[in-house]
């Protein structure tokens, strides 16, 4: 039996060819572990690599071999079950895969698992999804400096003079220095008191005195208002720029119209923008908020698996994020984007008030917006509000998704035109 070993040298890393071939030959094993691991994860846990299973009858290797040709018979010695015409049962193989219970007999081999590397796993999440070059599509990263203060310096330009504490530094150093010399010109002048009391005011010792309180009041008056050791200067280091760092709310509509198929969309749709994002920004903070007729704040694991539900009140979310907006996430600090994720259903009588609040409240705030409606129906009232919107705001876009297939092409749609605001 002979068997043809591919040992052809690829440079540093001499098994590049042969790994290339193996994740073709077993895509559909991979793509199904990578689509297991995706339902698992955390979001922005997502870009880590992941460990693949593959079963261990799907790695055997085609071999050639010499064989005898035509119909041939043996003899085996040591045979008493067995005569000419019988078939034999394949073996158990018992316990393949690290699977199955206890027995007598048989036997098996585990499973072959390897791990793909980062690149390698995004690339097959993205297949499906029609994005094999997500990384070679990412904006060029721009870090920005900027000034700001940390306290105060005895070195400093003219034009970061700080007269108070400038002012603060002499009136201390004039009191150290004059209280010694106060004290001496205050005991002296009583002492001269009395002796003008009891003597004449001609005598050596009186004129001794007010020649001392003389010098003491010229030592005194010697003292510099200001001296240069008392400049203090306003200090400036340079910092990264908010630039560098944006917070992602997601918010998605979670009541009963909206069932585990439209969840899964609405994550993976999620899962691009954060990506999206942290191949721009140097910190992302990630904030989940879910409504149905209330909006709360939740965790990742709350946000996608809990079962709460009920009507539709998406103005209440839409207040939520204003509001955490206002108490944790200046604008001035930080790049706001928010996605929002939704069937489209909502009472009537709300989405007039959620076109007002997106449109004078939250949109003045965020750097983008991004509005999907996850339907295979006709357009709810909420989309016809939502397009009231984006005529008037460009950093509002909304698009619609049937289908998982279509997210890529939608998020590819809703950010074709963002350099301006991936920059910050």
């Amino acid at each position: 039996m002979f068997q043809l070993i591919d040992r052809r040298l690829n440079g540093k890393n001499k098994s590049a060819v042969n790994r290339d071939r193996f994740l073709r030959r077993f895509k559909s094993q991979i793509k199904g572990a990578v689509a297991r691991a995706v339902k698992d994860r955390s979001i922005t846990d997502i870009e880590h690599g992941e460990k693949v299973s593959i079963p261990v009858r799907d790695t055997g290797e085609p071999t050639l071999g010499h064989a005898h040709g035509g119909v041939w018979e043996r003899v085996f010695p040591g045979n008493h079950e067995y005569i000419k015409g019988d078939e034999i049962e394949r073996p158990d193989g018992g316990g393949a895969g690290g699977s199955g219970g206890a027995g007598q007999g048989g036997e098996g081999e585990d499973d072959f698992v390897f791990e793909l590397t980062k690149e390698e796993f995004l690339n097959f999440f993205f297949d499906d999804l029609e994005l094999p070059n997500l990384v070679k599509t990412q904006l060029q990263q721009t870090v920005v400096m900027k000034p700001v203060r940390a306290g105060f310096t005895s070195d400093g330009t003219p034009t970061n003079i700080h007269v108070l504490r400038s002012l603060r530094s002499a009136l201390g150093r004039r009191i150290a220095l004059s209280a010694t010399p106060l004290d001496e010109l205050n005991a002296a002048q009583e002492h001269l008191d009395e002796l003008l009391e009891s003597e004449d005011e001609h005598s050596p010792e009186v004129h001794s005195l007010q020649s001392q309180i003389r010098l003491l009041k010229n030592r005194l008056m010697n003292i510099p208002f200001i001296d240069p050791f008392d400049l203090r200067y306003t200090n400036r280091v340079r910092v990264p720029s908010p630039t560098t760092q944006a917070v992602m709310f997601c918010v998605m509509d979670v009541s009963g119209s909206m069932d585990e198929y439209k969840k899964d969309v609405a994550k993976r749709f999620f899962i691009l923008l954060y990506l999206f994002l942290l191949r721009v920004y140097e910190r992302i903070e990630v904030v989940f908020i879910r409504h149905h007729t209330q909006a709360f704040e939740v965790n990742e694991d709350e946000f996608f698996h809990a079962r709460d539900t009920g009507g539709t009140v998406v103005s209440s979310a839409l207040k939520l994020v204003k509001k955490t907006i206002e108490q944790r996430y200046s604008s001035a600090d930080w790049n706001i984007y928010v996605a929002q994720a939704s069937d489209g259903d909502n009472w009537d009588s709300d989405s007039p008030q959620c076109r007002t609040i997106l449109g004078e409240e939250l949109l003045p705030l965020v750097q983008y917006y991004a509005y999907v409606e996850i339907t295979e129906g006709e357009p709810q009232n909420l989309w016809f509000e939502y397009e009231m919107v984006a005529q008037r705001h460009a950093q509002f876009a909304m698009r619609r998704i049937k289908t998982a297939a279509e997210i890529w092409p939608v998020f590819h749609d809703l950010f074709k035109k963002t350099p301006m605001h991936a920059g910050g």
